[in-house]
């Protein structure tokens, strides 16, 4: 029997057989449309050389929520700490890991396998962003700079934000190697509690690294309030059958995508 992922925080939808992840915060919004999409029934947001697959997987997920098909805007992702304004839905992005816009019927799409998808949503000006936070754009903290962005673009007030964290890798996999844990802790060895977020891993040289607790600090810094931040508190390595995951694929991993959309 496949397993059911509602929680106290997501609900897991099926339509037209497509399953997907909505959260319950965010379907308050009439106004808004969004999902985190998993890998049952040929769901992959990977770019392949043939775009057929993609392709399905947009039809798929647009016949079974309120997406605008025609209107889908997903940038060319390389773990950046770059966040750029959406205008109109043929724009193009290259290098860039977060979009925002407060324009109607604009589909945002990342696409992720075990990095971070972060949904942002201000019910006060109406504005959206859509962010891919690996872990390379976790430490370049682009969470902290999408909402900066907000901000600047939109006047957004931090504290009215809602941010939701999609499925990733959790920290009981998310076992690097000593240099990767440097690199993160000179970066937030300013975070009380971060010798609780980085510990020994299972090996000489291995660290855990809490990527889902730095994240949610680091939005607390930004201003956003505790109770704003929607954790799914689900891992993609554990539930590698339901959703894709670079560590426990590789390269033959597909893609899962985060999506909003104003209506």
């Amino acid at each position: 029997m496949r397993r059911d992922f509602t929680n106290d925080v997501v609900i897991h939808k099926i339509k037209n057989n497509i399953h997907y992840l909505q959260f319950r915060k965010l379907l308050e919004y009439p106004e808004l449309e969004h999902c985190y999409t998993m890998r049952l029934n040929g769901i992959d947001f990977r770019i392949y050389e043939n775009d057929s697959i993609l392709s399905a997987t947009y039809d798929k997920i647009c016949n079974s929520t309120d997406f605008v098909r025609e209107a889908i805007v997903k940038p060319h992702q390389t773990h950046t700490d770059i966040v750029e304004k959406v205008e109109n839905p043929k724009q193009n992005f290259s290098e860039v890991d977060g979009l925002i816009t407060d324009k109607r019927n604009i589909t945002l799409c990342t696409t992720s396998a075990d990095c971070t998808s972060l949904l942002f949503y201000d019910p006060v000006k109406n504005v959206i962003a859509d962010v891919h936070s690996g872990w390379r754009g976790t430490q370049k903290k682009i969470a902290k700079i999408a909402t900066k962005k907000m901000n600047k673009e939109y006047n957004c007030n931090p504290e009215d934000l809602i941010c939701a964290i999609c499925p990733h890798i959790r920290v009981c996999h998310f076992e690097v190697s000593e240099d990767v844990k440097d690199l993160f802790y000179d970066t937030f060895s300013y975070m009380k509690d971060i010798d609780s977020m980085i510990k020994k891993g299972s090996s000489n040289g291995k660290y855990f690294v809490d990527t889902t607790k730095i994240n949610i600090q680091m939005l607390i810094d930004a201003g956003v309030k505790p109770e704003n931040i929607l954790d799914s508190g689900i891992c993609s390595v554990c539930n590698k059958d339901y959703f894709h995951s670079y560590r426990a694929d590789k390269e033959l991993s597909g893609r899962n995508g985060a999506m909003i959309m104003l209506k």
